[in-house]
């Protein structure tokens, strides 16, 4: 009898779970049938698994599958220019959903693969759109490609694998085709898994369209056209000081974002806006400043005419305004730089061979070059003419110009046309740069081994065969630096005087070292050794430490005259600045240390929206915001997203730095054989270029 009940029982359990499959085969099918029609028709069927789709809709699904819209470009818009990518049309102009929009790929000559990018004029967003959906699409085409679904295949299973797959969920239970047979434990932390890495995709993608969101915010509009990005643009702060204008430092990762984002026409228009601004006749108690001078920042200003009419000006502050009343040095040379830039990315270099921007170029590199007084190739220039732009001791040759006048020069020499205009003065940049490598290599570098050399050094040395060139006497080393610096790794002190060194490490100066290739391969690699050994001290809860360590006590007191502003580990005075994040990701892509910028990115995009994108960090770890830093502030917006996006595409990092030029090595200009005086070693330089 209980056979018999047993019996029924069976085949009643068959006959549900038979009723079951075949209407679970039915939708299986038809979502083949759906999904395979649906990517024929976009001529997606061919594409590999690793390629990314971005798909943007007013509907909330496409497949049962959420995906975001893209971000849009709603200050200014400008028309999808197809030929500024080596870009094809897909199909015959299909149309997707109900948006109407076309698309258009990028092919990545590198590896590949394509990239599709609405051409709807509301800007390109690869960062900002949601991954999920075609990571989801590909996965269950690949399925459909690699298992059968045909009846006598999936009997195979037993009936308890499929009463799991009932109980969990039934006919809509989210298992991947194929893992019919996984363990019950397995699937479900499977599933919690996938779960995770949705809402940590789901957290990274509302960061990324709440930075790009604020970035456009920031633009500044002049006579109806985008011109640059505000320096801060906080809807609480009541007193902005001079955080409304356009700096000129401020808007260079703002410009590479935007560039690789494909909007070109703001950094264009600032360009040209800006050369406008150049060599006005501002002054400083009647003085004017030097010839080819860029203004630190502009001002977009609304001055009244008759009759009720308004015209814009634009208002640039050369220095006059600025607190120390101090002439930026860096303007004209971050300015060479992005014109650079500009025309790699976009491959627009009709811009470049203008005759104003040609001249542009010649009177910021001649008034560099310039003669003077100093003996040495580097750049002199007085505190707070750069980013540190309050009193730091920085006051002689600081390391962050060096490495911008060199990358500068370097940019130039690509950038001029040769004609006998120009003759003479490529010949001049030739030879700075060659001995303002030397000199920058040679002397500003530090590892065990130089630090043991300077500690034993002997002073008072008169002759040209002199070992201690600039009298440096060995007490001047500090303590924290015998102890604190690796054995594996180095850097370029932050400053080099008669009897002067600054030992300090500056953030930006090394970075950008390593992005112009003014350090060697060799020196490139000891500088980001150095950094992952002292990770905690110089990236810490917040990267990037602007200088260490801090000038605290005494040394505060006297270098920066009691600077409230610049108390120890706040501001420039060992605060942590996420700007810097962009070129850090830079020079780690250079040195193919990728795994330094993700975890750098990656500490900082857990804390930047939540804490409202503050201007800097302070504390020894950067663990709180800045006192006196400013919210919302556009550069680290700027510098989180050209990070994110040079991660997203390492290859385009190869178009904003520099690698070894080594004809450099073979020029010397001393001129000194005539004299009986030896040259200058070009044996030492070669020796640490990795061949």
């Amino acid at each position: 009898m209980f056979a018999d009940s047993n019996i029924v029982h069976h085949k009643i359990h068959y006959y549900i779970i038979n009723k079951l499959f075949n209407y679970f085969l039915a939708n299986l099918l038809f979502a083949k049938f759906w999904i395979i029609f649906s990517m024929k028709s976009i001529n997606l069927i061919t594409m590999t698994p690793c390629c990314r789709i971005l798909i943007p809709c007013r509907s909330n699904s496409f497949l049962g599958l959420p995906f975001k819209k893209t971000h849009n470009l709603s200050n200014f818009r400008q028309k999808c220019d197809f030929h500024s990518y080596p870009s094809r049309i897909l199909g015959n102009g299909r149309i997707i959903n109900r948006t109407q929009k076309l698309f258009c790929v990028v092919r990545n000559s590198s590896c590949g693969q394509s990239r599709v990018f609405s051409s709807n004029c509301n800007g390109i967003n690869p960062i900002g759109a949601s991954k999920r959906g075609f990571h989801v699409i590909a996965s269950v085409a690949s399925d459909f490609r690699n298992h059968s679904t045909s009846v006598e295949k999936t009997r195979v299973n037993n009936d308890k694998n499929f009463e799991r797959i009932y109980v969990q969920g039934g006919l809509n239970a989210k298992k991947p085709l194929g893992l019919e047979n996984a363990d019950l434990d397995e699937h479900a932390a499977t599933g919690q898994h996938e779960k995770v890495e949705s809402v940590k995709e789901d957290e990274e993608s509302q960061t990324v369209k709440e930075a790009w969101r604020l970035l456009e915010n920031a633009v500044v509009t002049y006579c109806g056209s985008p011109i640059g990005t505000l320096a801060a643009n906080d809807p609480n702060d009541k007193l902005p000081l001079n955080y409304d204008q356009v700096f000129i430092r401020d808007f260079i990762p703002s410009a590479l974002a935007f560039l690789l984002k494909g909007e070109k026409e703001i950094v264009r228009n600032f360009l040209l806006h800006t050369l406008q601004l150049q060599s006005w006749e501002k002054t400083v108690d009647c003085y004017s400043p030097g010839q080819g001078l860029m203004p630190a920042s502009f001002k977009v200003r609304t001055v009244p005419l008759d009759d009720n009419k308004y015209e814009e000006v634009l208002d640039p502050d050369f220095g006059e305004s600025a607190i120390g009343r101090v002439a930026p040095v860096d303007s004209g040379l971050w300015w060479i730089i992005l014109l650079r830039a500009y025309g790699k990315i976009t491959g627009d270099y009709g811009l470049q061979e203008r005759v104003d921007v040609q001249t542009g170029i010649k009177l910021i590199i001649n008034l560099c070059l310039s003669d003077g007084f100093d003996m040495f190739p580097s750049l002199l220039v007085t505190d707070g003419s750069c980013m540190i732009d309050r009193r730091m001791g920085i006051h002689g040759h600081p390391l962050e110009i060096q490495a911008l006048f060199y990358s500068a020069l370097r940019c130039s020499r690509e950038l001029l046309s040769l004609d006998e205009g120009s003759k003479n003065l490529v010949n001049a940049i030739n030879n700075r740069l060659s001995a303002l490598s030397f000199h920058i290599r040679e002397y500003y570098w530090v590892d065990m081994k130089k630090i043991n050399e300077i500690y034993r050094y002997k002073t008072e040395e008169y002759s040209t065969e002199a070992t201690n060139k600039f009298n440096i006497y060995p007490e001047q080393i500090p303590h924290w630096l015998m102890d604190w610096i690796p054995e594996e790794g180095g850097y370029l002190i932050g400053n080099l005087q008669p009897a002067h060194m600054d030992f300090r490490f500056f953030t930006l100066g090394n970075l950008w070292s390593i992005v112009s290739s003014l350090s060697t391969p060799k020196q490139n690699e000891a500088i980001l050794n150095l950094i992952e050994a002292k990770w905690y001290d110089l990236v810490g809860l917040m990267p990037l430490k602007i200088c260490y360590p801090a000038l605290e006590s005494e040394d505060w007191r006297i270098i920066t005259g009691s600077d409230p502003k610049n108390t120890p580990w706040s501001y420039h005075n060992g605060g942590s600045w996420p700007t810097l994040l962009w070129q850090f990701t830079l020079a780690c892509i250079k040195m193919n240390r990728l795994d330094l910028a993700k975890k750098a990115v990656d500490s900082a995009e857990k804390r930047l929206r939540v804490d409202q994108w503050p201007e800097y960090y302070d504390t020894r770890y950067g663990k709180f915001t800045g006192k006196q830093a400013r919210l919302y502030q556009t550069w680290t917006i700027a510098g989180f997203l050209t990070s994110k996006m040079l991660l997203e595409n390492p290859e385009t990092a190869s178009l904003l730095f520099w690698e070894e030029d080594y004809d450099l090595l073979e020029i010397c200009v001393c001129a000194l054989k005539k004299s009986g005086r030896k040259k200058c070693s070009r044996g030492a330089a070669k020796s640490q270029i990795l061949v």
